[in-house]
């Protein structure tokens, strides 16, 4: 039987003479010299189910506000007056863990590069894990008491409402630093006095400088474990992962 012109009629030889291009494997180097903060996240990875979930979840309140730190709230998820039964070292760990991640609104994938960031460091891991994650933009504007939770700040951060030295940033993760000074847009400083005054009485921690009337916080220090309200052992969050 004839084969029809145009037809496939077996094995076509190879071209020669033609090398193949495979994607070059990305230089280590170069990821090395990336800061911690510059990892990118998938914005639907991210958790956007209700809040007081996460706290229930881990036995302790992620955001200083009633409807997280009442003690309803806290009770287990699962059948009314379930206990949760004694956690052993890995579950005490990988709560411990979570519980840094939650009130911190960071994802796994970055939350593994601060900590290896903080073990490549001199000095205490945990300490320097805790100051890694204080120094985010996000956190620096709940902890300065502009925003009253970290959803809150995250969420003016995202929008470019906040400013570094004057200048816009629009980064969560971004890392600031001793000197710095935070400072809002116009158009939203009305949201941000709303916060404080649902605020009444928050104290500011030692490393933040702040003025009322200008709505600028300045960071005066490097935070240190004593000045965090949060409830947190650092050293089994680093025992996690190793």
């Amino acid at each position: 039987m004839g084969t029809v012109p145009g037809s496939f009629a077996g094995p076509q030889p190879r071209p020669t003479g033609l090398i193949a291009e495979t994607p070059s494997a990305p230089d280590p180097l170069l990821k090395s010299a990336r800061s911690v903060t510059d990892e990118k996240e998938p914005a639907m990875a991210r958790y956007t189910g209700p809040k007081v979930r996460l706290s229930r979840r881990v036995g302790v309140p992620i955001a200083d506000i009633p409807k997280h730190t009442s003690k309803r709230q806290l009770n287990p998820p699962g059948m009314h007056g379930y206990r949760m039964r004694r956690l052993r070292d890995y579950g005490l760990r990988l709560n411990e863990k979570q519980k840094l991640r939650y009130h911190y609104h960071v994802l796994e994938k970055q939350f593994r590069a601060y900590v290896k960031e903080a073990a490549r460091r001199p000095g205490n891991t945990g300490e320097l894990l805790m100051q890694l994650l204080e120094t985010r933009l996000d956190n620096a504007v709940r902890r300065s008491g502009f925003a009253r939770t970290i959803w809150a700040a995250r969420q003016m951060v995202v929008h470019g409402h906040v400013r570094v030295n004057g200048k816009k940033v629009d980064r969560p993760s971004y890392t600031i630093k001793v000197g710095d000074e935070l400072s809002f847009k116009p158009k939203i400083e009305k949201l941000v006095r709303e916060h404080m005054e649902t605020m009444a009485g928050y104290e500011v921690p030692g490393w933040l400088d702040i003025n009322p009337g200008k709505l600028t916080s300045k960071i005066i220090a490097r935070p240190v474990s004593e000045q965090i309200p949060f409830d947190i052992n650092p050293n089994l969050v680093i025992e996690f992962y190793r």
